[in-house]
């Protein structure tokens, strides 16, 4: 068996991706401001568009507990993840808007989002046949 598709990994793929948008889905509406200033300012209604976005990482970590619903839930967190990504290259691209944050670690924060869509699909078992 790979070792990439070995059960344990798959589930710690899964609890890692369940953890961390359960915590930054309540994050949008605990700091709602923070992740507005992130927004780019070419999104319309900010404030909306991040309250939208907790919800659907909430609705995501949820969907990937039930084996019925994992795999929807997996290919709309790798969708809602890749939508966010500008947010996060905005702050990588130009840190001088973004003072309180060490440069280094926003562009570290891009490798890290790649490891993360790879947890969504290990964890959701999108390359798995059905």
């Amino acid at each position: 068996m790979n070792t990439l598709n070995h059960p344990r990994i798959a589930l710690a793929a899964r609890w890692f991706v369940i953890v961390w948008f359960t915590v930054g889905g309540l994050g949008h509406f605990v700091a709602a401001d923070f992740f507005v200033s992130i927004t780019p300012p070419w999104v319309p209604y900010p404030l909306e568009v991040v309250w939208l976005s907790g919800v659907l990482e909430l609705a995501g970590a949820m969907g990937l507990l039930f084996p019925a619903s994992r795999r929807w839930a997996g290919w709309g967190l790798l969708a809602l993840t890749l939508a966010v990504s500008p947010a996060n290259l905005r702050m990588a691209l130009e840190p001088e808007l973004f003072p309180q944050f060490n440069p280094v670690l926003l562009n570290l924060r891009l490798g890290l989002q790649l490891f993360l869509l790879a947890c969504i699909v290990w964890g959701a078992g999108l390359l798995n046949k059905r």
